[in-house]
């Protein structure tokens, strides 16, 4: 089934500018990209925005936040003429254009007319009370897709935290195929020092400036492994790593552990690695941790429940005038195992479309606290400059129709979160202790069934 370009919270598909603009009679104070952008701005606004906007709504709040752009300029006393909406949206374009050219000449040069135009813009976005609905800068909306598709840096390929007993430094994950895995680092190794200098009570921030580097330059680890300093150090040249959103790890009694991060650009693709190095191990039940996991895209929701999900809905998205598109699991799903989903109320978006379809489902259970509710969907649409709208286009539900928005999805098993918890460690993470608890009695059950 074609997929709908639709994102989630921090998730979105990008729509690419390609309408034609309303063209406006020329404002001398703005640019021909200036006036392209407010006129598609408010075109999608209008027509996009999964409920009816006010023309006058948006005209007052353009008119509000240039004012407010002026003031914070220094002008005090700044105020303009009132605007006044009518039903043609060419009309209505040129009124916010008129009012940059005025707020321009009051501006007396402290204000360009460029800014003017930004503010005009996010004065559209504001109108319809939406705290999804924004406008972001070129540098705001770079952001936003460095942390969905991830970045690229000069390093090993190690995630790493402190060690609370030793005070070291602890590889938490290593990166398959990185130059650390290559090296021969392994996960739970504790690094003791990086290039001569110790580790003891480093920060992870200061360690990992340390660890990155320029590509193809040498950093050299001295490792402790299971309570022994490793005779000689490891050597190990740097390369370009780029940002993964998933990891994942065997915990005991083969039960494999998967973190991800975001619902970015690639974790579909790296969830079917992890889930195949972990079968390559043996796994027999599985925890999904989606805690503080913001969301993502929606098509990256969908792969990620597939993998669990063998047949039947993922989550429906009902956009203005009520019309509903379902997406259905892509049939690439591993070998039913028992699976426990970890969430939290910092899990939104995508993740919670993942979480209520698994939960809808029957195919696992949830563990942790109730999650944030954002049951709302996306679009992004990118202006010519590098600056881009981000538009509420639509609601979503769960394979049972909920309606998850400002109510988020209660846990089968309710776990509050350990005080200064380390995720991924059992000792110091009561919630995944639960969830090993649950997944070991689980499989106690199946195997006494089997038998």
């Amino acid at each position: 089934m074609k997929r709908h370009p639709l994102l989630l919270a921090l998730a979105l598909v990008v729509a690419f500018l390609g309408e034609s603009a309303v063209h406006a009679a020329p404002t001398s104070a703005l640019s021909a990209t200036d006036r392209s952008e407010i006129a598609v701005s408010y075109a999608h606004l209008t027509t996009d925005f999964y409920q009816q906007v006010s023309p006058q709504s948006v005209l007052d709040s353009v008119r509000g936040d240039l004012i407010s752009t002026l003031r914070a300029a220094g002008l005090k006393r700044a105020t303009l003429p009132a605007l006044h909406a009518n039903g043609l949206e060419a009309s209505n374009v040129h009124a916010i254009e008129s009012e940059i050219a005025s707020a321009a000449r009051a501006g007396a040069r402290r204000v360009s007319a460029h800014q003017l135009a930004y503010a005009a813009i996010d004065g559209m976005m504001r109108s319809v009370h939406d705290r999804y609905t924004v406008f972001l800068t070129p540098k705001e909306f770079a952001e936003l897709n460095q942390g969905l598709d991830g970045g690229n840096f000069g390093g090993i390929g190690v995630v790493i935290q402190q060690d609370d007993r030793t005070h070291y430094i602890a590889v938490e994950n290593v990166i398959p195929n990185g130059p650390a895995d290559k090296a021969g680092v392994e996960q739970d190794d504790l690094i003791v020092s990086i290039d001569g200098a110790p580790t003891k009570s480093m920060t992870s921030q200061q360690a990992s400036t340390h660890l990155r580097g320029r590509e193809g330059t040498r950093v050299s680890l001295t490792i402790q492994r299971a309570g022994k300093v490793l005779p000689q150090p490891i050597v190990i040249t740097r390369a370009k790593i780029h940002d993964v959103s998933v990891f994942e790890k065997m915990l005991s009694n083969k039960i494999g552990y998967v973190e991800l991060t975001v619902f970015g650009l690639d974790t579909g693709s790296e969830l079917t690695d992890a889930l195949s190095r972990l079968e390559q191990q043996g796994v027999r039940a599985i925890v999904l941790d989606l805690r503080d996991n913001g969301g993502g895209y929606l098509d990256a929701a969908i792969a990620v429940s597939s993998k669990f999900i063998s047949s039947g809905p993922i989550v429906s998205v009902e956009e203005r005038h009520s019309d509903v598109t379902t997406w259905e699991a892509d049939n690439t799903a591993i070998s039913p195992l028992p699976l426990a989903v970890l969430v939290n109320g910092h899990t939104a978006s995508a993740s919670e479309i993942t979480s209520g379809a698994i939960q809808d489902s029957g195919v696992g259970t949830i563990i942790g606290t109730r999650t944030f509710g954002k049951g709302v969907v996306q679009t992004i649409y990118p202006l010519g400059d590098g600056s881009a709208l981000k538009i509420t286009t639509a609601r979503y539900l769960t394979p049972h129709n909920r309606d998850i928005n400002h109510l988020g999805i209660a846990p089968d098993i309710t776990v509050v979160e350990n005080a200064h918890p380390r995720y991924g460690d059992p000792p110091h993470d009561v919630q995944l202790q639960r969830a090993l608890e649950f997944l070991q009695s689980r499989l106690a059950q199946l195997s006494a069934e089997n038998s």
